[in-house]
């Protein structure tokens, strides 16, 4: 059986606000360094010719056409954060390509939470040519898609709920300040791991550096970086200070692994 390529591409690394700042005159946000120029938190998941999309972020539009992204075939949502969330109405291109409707896949909550809030595109309110076309699938378990499985990994984010995604050696958790053990269970042998690494300072809903570099190491993934980056992270400075094996993510990053083909579902 020959193998397939399975390629991640971080689309945004950035935390709710995007980097920079509106309005702020940090260094960083000054800053000319690209990877301190972070659109919001999203990935995607490349496999037989099939795009899988985690979260729709508030910059998916330029996220797709900095990586030319010509067609998106589902979305796996974290949790319902606008930053995670408010460019869903952007798919609505990927739909003119396609004619298909979109699944997209995410706890009950967090889908509930997406037919409530952008209900004009759920209750047939707008006329279809105006709408994307969307179809929400509620998961708790592994889901076979495309010939991948990709897992649900529950986790805490504050008071809420978040779910992060594991498919073949990789691993997606962002937005969470705690895993629960039987989470951690399911996150053995990773080649990449990318998680939630806010900013240096405590937060009450997301993993600050130091939280991030101990819940890496407890991991073990041969590769860590972190996402969800503030302006409080200075690429140039502190990338080069982490531990081996972890680093700063940043937009368009890409890595790929071969994995054994299993043919498109």
């Amino acid at each position: 059986m020959q193998p397939d390529t399975f390629k991640i591409t971080i689309l945004g690394s950035g935390t709710s606000t995007g980097i920079p700042v509106v309005g702020c005159r940090c260094p960083v946000c000054l800053s000319q360094h690209p990877c301190n120029q972070r659109t919001r938190c999203s990935a995607l998941l490349s496999y037989n010719q099939c795009n899988i999309l985690i979260d729709t972020s508030t910059d998916l539009r330029q996220q797709a056409l900095r990586e030319d992204i010509r067609n998106i075939d589902a979305v796996f949502y974290t949790h319902s954060h606008a930053d995670h969330l408010h460019g869903i109405d952007d798919l609505r291109g990927f739909n003119l390509h396609s004619k298909k409707a979109i699944p997209l896949y995410g706890s009950e909550q967090t889908l509930n939470r997406i037919k409530t809030s952008f209900s004009y595109i759920f209750d047939k309110s707008e006329p279809s040519g105006y709408i994307p076309h969307l179809k929400l699938c509620p998961i708790d378990r592994v889901v076979q898609l495309f010939g991948l499985n990709i897992e649900p990994i529950p986790m805490e984010h504050g008071w809420m709920q978040a779910f992060g995604y594991r498919c073949g050696p990789f691993a997606y958790l962002t937005d969470c300040n705690r895993i629960p053990a039987s989470s951690m269970a399911l996150l053995h042998n990773l080649e990449l791991l990318i998680l939630d690494g806010l900013r240096f300072t405590p937060h009450s809903t997301h993993f600050n550096i130091p939280q991030a570099i101990e819940v890496a190491q407890q991991i073990g993934a041969k590769q860590t970086l972190l996402t969800h980056l503030s302006h409080e992270v200075d690429h140039e400075i502190h990338d080069q200070e982490l531990p081996v094996g972890i680093n700063l993510a940043h937009d368009g990053q890409q890595y790929s692994f071969s994995v054994p083909s299993r043919g498109h579902s």
